[in-house]
């Protein structure tokens, strides 16, 4: 069992910033990948940014050049440094991983850009 602990959403204007972490708590852990993903509100679930254990990472393009996934191997935990946030950032950003073939998904943290 894999638990994943988000924290740092919140309600921040247009043009600001705000910092994503993602702990993974469990016995054992096998952790490769890590990822972010996020759903507004009528939309599909998307995979914003990943990264693998190696450092190796991935983005959409609406958020190249803005977002940054990063990762502390030692502490299991994964980081989204968002920065110019445009209001079509807002969502419920969720953390990803794989652990021994299962997926496993965090609570969801709110992010709400505002114009």
């Amino acid at each position: 069992q894999v638990q994943l602990v988000e924290s740092g959403g919140g309600l921040v204007q247009a043009g600001g910033s705000l910092r994503l972490s993602c702990a993974a708590h469990g016995r054992s852990l096998s952790i490769k990948t890590m990822a972010w993903y996020r759903q507004a509100p009528g939309k599909q679930r998307e995979l914003v940014a990943s990264i693998t254990k190696g450092g190796s990472a991935n983005y959409i393009d609406s958020v190249k050049g803005r977002f940054t996934i990063s990762r502390d191997n030692a502490k299991n935990t994964v980081y989204l440094q968002m920065n110019s946030l445009k209001r079509e950032d807002t969502a419920l950003y969720y953390c990803h991983t794989v652990n021994y073939f299962s997926d496993y998904w965090g609570q969801g943290t709110q992010v709400t850009v505002s114009s």
